[in-house]
């Protein structure tokens, strides 16, 4: 007897379905899983037997063959347990076979019976085309995200049965969530003595905008970075579901409402290989650190102690907004549009600019500084070198701008790229610039004297120009724009004196 159930494997952060066709006939004893399974795949025929005989229900000693349709696509994971197990009862005469019609199935078995959770399952829900879909009870606020299915979760196969059979009902819904309190992020008033770096971190913020601090220890970089999703808008809509959908594929714990609202942080270590941050893997193809930021900030401390085929990985998706991976048998597309904010110190031993000096050497220091490429460096919209803030400013001054209303300007920034079609000033293209925010002559003058000096590229002109908007825009200035505004979004992106300078031997 055949019998077909739907279920969904995922590839990248997308899932796809997958057919689960189980056949039983005479023959040998068997049970053969094609359809290109991985190892764990495969497993499933030990669990899904330990779990049938745990549930009181029989393993047929019969010719088995489970086919994942379609069989061009790789299968992943243990995600396909619970619906090779309810096929196979159907296939076998447990269950009637019409009984699983317009049921799709998504879980991991384990020996006693239990559905286990899943990597996943708001992709993998996304992609099963059956208006009700059983998962495991712990993911029933996850999959109901959609708002597309009929959601049931269970906590055994047992369940499954009695409902399947009519012998019970549905087991209920588990009820909504506490919705905790979450805290606040941390508030930009606790900056003290470094007003231009806040404004900085404040235009970064309203525009979009790329940027990188350098300075020695303690002149507080990493507690400006931290501070940075504060200021974004809260993920909406589309936002939020796309990187709600990138965090349920890369396994990243979810918020109790199942959608994630607030702009992620993503601060990896160091040591992070290409892998780890762009994605990919040899099996599973899974997501790194530049798409779990997805609409969020990508926080770098120690920019310089990144090995260089890591850094240099990052120039496409800063440009594109996409990671695009290829492997042998699948090419998977990953959206990382994010935020960068990078922080060094500007020698190894983070000696430069305080009392006492740098005890760097000059090939030390030399090897440092080639870390970060010219064609790295001008991705940055804005580069800022910090000093220690002043004592009297640290313990005696008034605290600076609240989060609060950094965002709210920042919000109204968001608001005007909107209208202009973009999420950011940063995205606006060079020919939109010229529409929504011409120069005036002195600012074009500027310019081109800059490109003919060295000092800009021709992505810093464009990248300069978007600065300039969002400066205007912060300080409720129409277009164009002139001089002054140009002047100062150059000042922001100028490079640090301590990375352009040259190492003498």
């Amino acid at each position: 007897m055949l019998a077909t159930v739907s279920s969904a494997c995922l590839l990248g952060a997308d899932g796809h379905p997958v057919a689960v066709e189980v056949h039983v006939s005479s023959g040998l004893p068997g049970f053969t899983v094609v359809g290109l399974p991985d190892a764990a795949c495969r497993e499933a025929r030990d669990r899904v037997r330990a779990a049938l005989l745990s549930s009181d229900l029989q393993w047929p000693l019969q010719r088995v063959t489970v086919n994942l349709a379609p069989s061009g696509l790789r299968k992943t994971g243990a995600g396909l347990d619970l619906a090779i197990a309810v096929a196979l009862l159907a296939a076998s005469g447990q269950l009637p076979v019409d009984s699983v019609e317009g049921f799709g199935f998504l879980g991991e078995l384990g020996l006693d019976g239990s559905v286990r959770r899943t990597p996943g399952v708001l992709p993998l829900v996304d992609a099963i085309d059956v208006p009700t879909v059983v998962v495991p009870r712990e993911s029933v606020h996850e999959a109901a995200v959609l708002g597309r299915h009929r959601v049931h979760g269970v906590r055994c196969l047992r369940d499954v049965v009695d409902a399947l059979a009519g012998d019970a009902g549905w087991p209920p819904a588990p009820p909504p969530p506490d919705l905790p309190h979450e805290p606040p992020p941390p508030d930009l008033a606790d900056v003290r003595g470094q007003s231009l770096a806040c404004h900085a971190l404040e235009v970064a913020a309203a525009g979009g905008h790329h940027l990188l601090l350098v300075g020695p220890p303690g002149a507080g970089k990493t507690t400006l970075a931290h501070r940075l999703p504060g200021l974004l808008p809260p993920l909406e809509g589309e936002e939020a579901l796309a990187t709600t959908r990138i965090h349920s594929a890369a396994g990243i714990g979810l918020p109790p409402s199942g959608l994630v609202h607030r702009p992620p942080l993503r601060a990896p270590h160091h040591g992070a290989s290409p892998v780890a941050m762009i994605g990919g893997g040899t099996g599973a193809l899974q997501p790194g650190e530049v798409s779990c930021a997805h609409n969020g900030v990508l926080f770098l401390d120690e920019l310089g102690e990144y090995p260089v085929v890591v850094l240099e990985a990052l120039r496409t998706p800063l440009e594109e907004g996409v990671v695009r991976v290829s492997r042998a048998q699948a090419r998977v597309t990953f959206p990382a549009r994010f935020l960068l904010v990078a922080a060094m110190n500007p020698c190894p031993c983070g000696g430069s600019g305080r009392p006492g000096g740098c005890r760097c050497g000059p090939a030390a220091l030399a090897r440092y500084r080639r870390r970060l490429s010219g064609p790295l460096l001008d991705r940055f919209d804005l580069c800022l070198e910090l000093s220690p803030p002043d004592p009297s400013h640290l313990l005696h001054g008034p605290p600076g701008t609240s989060s609060a209303d950094a965002a709210r300007r920042v919000a109204a920034v968001r608001e005007r790229a909107r209208a202009r079609g973009v999420g950011s000033n940063a995205g606006l293209s060079a020919a939109r610039l010229d529409e929504v925010a011409p120069l005036d002559d002195d600012a074009r003058s500027l310019l081109e004297d800059s490109v003919r000096r060295g000092r800009l590229t021709a992505r810093g002109v464009r990248r300069v120009r978007t600065v300039a908007l969002t400066l205007a825009d912060l300080a409720g200035h129409e277009p164009p724009l002139g001089a002054g505004v140009v002047s100062s979004a150059m000042r922001l992106r100028s490079e640090p004196r301590l990375l352009a300078m040259e190492v003498s031997a």
